[in-house]
């Protein structure tokens, strides 16, 4: 074997290793891109978004449905190799945690000047491409959001992007009243940087697990919620 050969070996064989396997779908992914689950000092199966917690953990892709599907067929004990205790409302919690860790991010994107808020504001990022990403209460006022759409629209066209700036609506204005409090919005944009770039990873996330798909360029940010 070659020396290029065998380095390429090795570089496959560390991604099998560093890879995780979901228990429901049996598919492998990057650790980062799965859903960690522990089991307590109690018995109790408790989500680790952050991967951190101590003890032999298991994987589940990020979809509603499949942590309710591991929740039915009790696959969490076989993974686990124990006796655990599995709350029936485990998926319901996944998305509260998620949507914890969202805001969060949003809060310290905004402390760095990474997180803007206001349709005049996010529609001047989003034409001088300093926006990664456009957030959209799923009740906003649907000539807003288009005025917006436009504006991504615009972007794309005038840099022959390949793809288009996501864009996410995740809360109702109402739920955002007291998630952020006086930092609540209709309208923002996530910027470039670390925090920024923290927000938009945690909201596709989020959205991923709700089962929802990024609005085009040209049309509307609303989605359909479970």
């Amino acid at each position: 074997m070659t020396e290029g050969a065998g380095q390429e070996a090795d570089d496959d064989a560390e991604l099998v290793v560093n890879d995780r396997t979901c228990i429901v779908t049996r598919n492998t992914a990057e650790p980062g891109t799965l859903l960690r689950f522990v089991a307590g000092p109690d018995g109790k199966v408790v989500p680790d978004l952050k991967r951190q917690l101590p003890g032999r953990g298991c994987w589940v892709t990020p979809e509603r449905a499949l942590v309710d599907r591991a929740v039915q067929r009790r696959l969490f004990a076989r993974a686990l190799k124990r006796e655990v205790t599995v709350a029936p409302d485990l998926g319901a919690l996944v998305d509260r945690l998620l949507a914890a860790d969202l805001i969060g991010m949003m809060n310290m994107a905004r402390k760095a000047g990474q997180f803007i808020t206001g349709a005049m504001k996010v529609d001047a990022a989003v034409r001088s491409g300093a926006a990664v990403a456009v957030f959209h209460a799923t009740d906003a006022a649907a000539d807003g959001v288009r005025k917006i759409d436009q504006a991504r629209k615009a972007w794309k066209l005038g840099t022959d992007a390949e793809d288009d700036i996501p864009s996410f609506s995740l809360f109702t204005g109402a739920e955002m009243d007291e998630l952020l409090g006086q930092n609540a919005f209709i309208h923002a944009a996530a910027l470039a940087g670390q925090a920024g770039e923290g927000v938009v990873k945690r909201a596709t996330m989020l959205e991923k697990y709700r089962g929802a798909g990024q609005s085009g360029a040209g049309g509307g940010a609303s989605r359909p919620q479970t």
